[in-house]
């Protein structure tokens, strides 16, 4: 996959490591000079496009014109959203992320400025403290969809209403779909006659109140 992205802050350098470690090919615009020099130290030369990630002559000579995505990761909201919108409407990326500093801007990131995923940081981080202060061990993996669903971890504890239960007898939730279940190591395919054992990690793709449901079932009384 090659992947530009605008903003050479602490998020898009993150993200270009990880991604340039995966043997992904990635192209980072930058034009802050101490960010820059920052940048030369800790990612490849090749990695790193000196100029504005808004300027249309900076993204060519970083090859948006052939990218599979654009990570917009700047430190201002309308710089992301103009890099999506000219990144779409100009050089038709298939796909743009961005990421929302302010949580009161977070409405602006969707279809009109062309945003098919936002990132918004401080609404994470609200939710995994939110999580944390909550009873159970239920942990989120994975945000999907904006936010409104996710990748839930729940290990079974002992008294739970689910053990002994088979999968097809479950008062699952309307919105939860049991994925995988771990079980002393390995992986087991969860089926309908598939009975839940204490100690089971289960893994699910919910909505916020189809895990707040799970939990209950998966955790003591």
């Amino acid at each position: 996959m090659f992947v530009v992205i605008g903003g050479g802050g602490r998020t898009g350098t993150q993200l270009a490591s990880l991604m340039v470690a995966q043997g992904h090919e990635v192209h980072l615009i930058e034009h802050r000079r101490a960010i820059l020099a920052r940048l030369h130290r800790e990612l490849p030369t090749e990695v790193v496009f000196e100029g504005h990630p808004t300027d249309p002559l900076v993204l060519e000579q970083a090859g948006i014109e052939r990218t599979d995505l654009l990570a917009a990761c700047a430190d201002e909201d309308a710089q992301n959203l103009s890099m999506c919108f000219v990144a779409r409407t100009r050089y038709r990326v298939p796909r743009t992320i961005a990421r929302i500093n302010n949580p009161r801007n977070a409405w602006l990131f969707d279809q009109k400025f062309h945003v098919d995923a936002a990132v918004n940081q401080a609404e994470i981080m609200a939710g995994l403290i939110e999580e944390e202060m909550s009873p159970g061990t239920m942990m989120t993996l994975l945000k999907l969809q904006r936010g409104n669903y996710a990748l839930v971890e729940e290990k079974i504890a002992s008294g739970a209403e689910a053990i002994g239960v088979a999968l097809k007898d479950l008062p699952l939730p309307r919105n939860c779909v049991i994925a995988a279940i771990i079980r002393r190591g390995e992986i087991v395919m969860p089926r309908g006659v598939t009975v839940f054992e204490v100690g089971d990690e289960v893994l699910a793709v919910t909505d916020r109140e189809g895990a707040a449901g799970l939990a209950k079932l998966l955790t003591p009384a």
